[in-house]
C-alpha cells in the first residue's frame, strides 16, 4: 500500500516535468505575450501606414516690390530704331546682329542699361533707351482701349473725317499669355513707363484709373490722319475755324511730322472711377485688376481735333517741362473737376502736358534721352511675346 503511493507520487512528478518541457521556450529566449492582429485589422493598420495625401495649398502670391507692377522679365519688348544686338552688355561688345526698327522680343533680363532678350532662336543685349515696353505687361491695372484699332475717334468740330473716323486705322490687339487674354499692344519707351506706373497709383489711390487710348501709333496712320483732316477743312468752314483759330494752327492738333507718337514717348489717356476691383493672380504675383467703372465725362469726347479740346488758354511750348505750370486753364478746364485730376495725377509724376489735347502728354526726359537718335514710327506692331511672371526668373536678375 505504502509502496503504491509512492508510485503514483512518482508518475505525478513524471507528468508534470513532461509538461513543463513540452512548454518551455527555447533557450536563451524571453517569453512574451504577443497580440497577433486579426486580418481586417492588418489592412486597417496597413492603410493608415500609408503617406496620407498632403492638401495642396494655394500658391502664395505678393505685389511685385518694382518700379512698375509687375517684372520686366517675360515682358515685350520692341525696338524704336534699327538697333545692334550685342553679345554682351556692353557698346564695344561683338554685333550678333542689326534688328530692325520695330522687331519684337521677349525680355529675359535687366542689368544697368541693358536688356537681355530672345527674338526667336537667338538671345543677345539691346540698350533698353531705345527700346519701346508693352504697357499691359508690366501696368495690367490700367484700362487699355486703342479705339483705333477697331473704330477711330477722330473728329474735328464735332464732324467725322473721311477715311478714318469709326475705322479701324490699324492692327493692334493680339492674345497675350502673360495675361491670360486678348488685350491692346500699347508700346512706349521704357523711360516713360515707370512714370505713367506713378500716375496711375495716384489715381488708384484716390478710387480712379487712368484709361489709355493710344500710345504708340504708326506713321501712316499719322499721314492719313492729318491728309484727310486738311482735306476736309478746306471744304468745312466750321473744320477750318476749329482747328485754324488764331494762335491756334492744324499743326497743335495732328502734325504731318513725325510725331511724339511714333518716337515713343507720348499717351493719350482719359480718366475713370472705379466701381469694383479685385486682385488677381498673374504668374507668381497678385495685381489690382478694374472689373467695373465709369468714365468721367471731359471737356470734349476723346480726339476731338479742334480749339475745344485746349486745356490752356494759349499755346505753351511742348519741350519745356515747366512752361506749362504757368499757363492759365480755359473755362472749360475750369469746370471740369475729372480733367483737372487728369492733369494732377500725370504732371506729379513727371509727364508734360500739351496745350491743345486735354488728353495727351509727353515724357521729355525720354524725349531727351532719344534726341539724337529717335524713331519714325514706320511700322506697324502686331504681335506679342509676353510670357507669365515666374519669381525664379525674376530672381536670376
Amino acid at each position: 500500500m505504502f509502496k503504491g503511493k509512492i508510485l503514483l507520487q512518482k508518475c505525478w512528478i513524471i507528468l508534470v516535468i513532461f509538461l513543463v518541457a513540452c512548454t518551455a521556450e527555447p533557450s536563451g529566449k524571453r517569453s512574451e505575450r504577443v497580440n497577433t492582429p486579426s486580418a481586417a485589422n492588418h489592412e486597417a493598420q496597413h492603410s493608415k501606414s500609408k503617406k496620407e495625401p498632403v492638401e495642396k495649398k494655394a500658391k502664395e502670391r505678393n505685389r511685385y516690390a518694382g518700379e512698375l507692377e509687375l517684372p520686366v522679365v517675360g515682358a515685350t519688348g520692341y525696338t524704336s530704331v534699327p538697333l545692334e544686338l550685342k553679345a554682351l552688355a556692353k557698346s564695344d561688345s561683338e554685333t550678333v546682329e542689326t534688328m530692325k526698327a520695330g522687331t519684337g522680343f521677349e525680355i529675359l533680363k535687366e542689368v544697368g542699361e541693358w536688356w537681355l532678350i530672345r527674338q526667336g532662336s537667338r538671345t543677345g543685349w539691346l540698350p533698353h533707351q531705345y527700346c519701346f515696353i508693352n504697357l499691359p505687361d508690366v501696368i495690367p491695372s490700367i484700362i487699355y482701349d486703342n479705339t483705333n484699332t477697331y473704330s477711330s475717334k477722330f473728329v474735328s468740330s464735332g464732324k467725322g473725317i473721311p477715311n478714318i473716323s469709326n475705322r479701324a486705322l490699324y492692327q493692334g490687339k493680339a492674345v497675350n499669355e502673360r495675361l491670360g487674354k486678348e488685350e491692346y499692344i500699347m508700346p512706349v519707351l521704357y523711360k516713360m513707363s515707370k512714370k505713367i506706373h506713378k500716375a496711375q497709383q495716384h489715381a488708384l489711390s484716390e478710387g480712379n484709373s487712368l484709361k489709355i487710348y493710344e500710345a504708340f501709333r504708326p506713321f501712316e496712320v499719322q499721314q492719313a490722319v492729318v491728309n484727310n483732316l486738311s482735306a476736309l477743312a478746306k471744304r468745312d468752314r466750321d473744320v477750318l475755324a476749329g482747328i485754324n483759330s488764331g494762335p491756334w494752327g492744324i499743326a497743335w492738333f495732328i502734325t504731318k511730322g513725325v510725331s511724339n507718337h511714333q518716337m515713343g514717348y507720348a499717351i493719350d489717356v482719359s480718366l475713370v472711377k472705379v466701381n469694383a476691383k479685385k486682385e488677381m493672380p498673374t504668374g507668381d504675383y497678385t495685381v489690382t485688376t478694374v472689373t467695373d467703372y465709369t468714365e468721367y465725362d471731359m471737356p470734349t469726347p476723346m480726339h476731338e481735333l479742334s480749339v475745344a479740346a485746349a486745356i490752356f488758354t494759349a499755346p505753351v511750348t511742348s519741350r519745356s517741362p515747366t512752361a506749362w505750370k504757368n499757363a492759365k486753364f480755359t473755362d472749360s478746364m475750369k469746370e471740369n473737376e475729372a480733367a483737372r485730376k487728369l492733369q494732377t495725377y500725370c504732371t506729379t509724376a513727371g509727364l508734360t502736358p500739351l496745350a491743345s489735347e486735354w488728353w495727351h502728354f509727353n515724357d521729355l526726359e525720354a524725349m531727351n534721352e532719344i534726341a539724337s537718335r529717335s524713331g519714325e514710327g514706320k511700322f506697324v506692331l502686331k504681335e506679342v511675346y509676353s510670357l507669365s511672371p515666374e519669381m525664379s526668373r525674376v530672381d536670376e536678375n
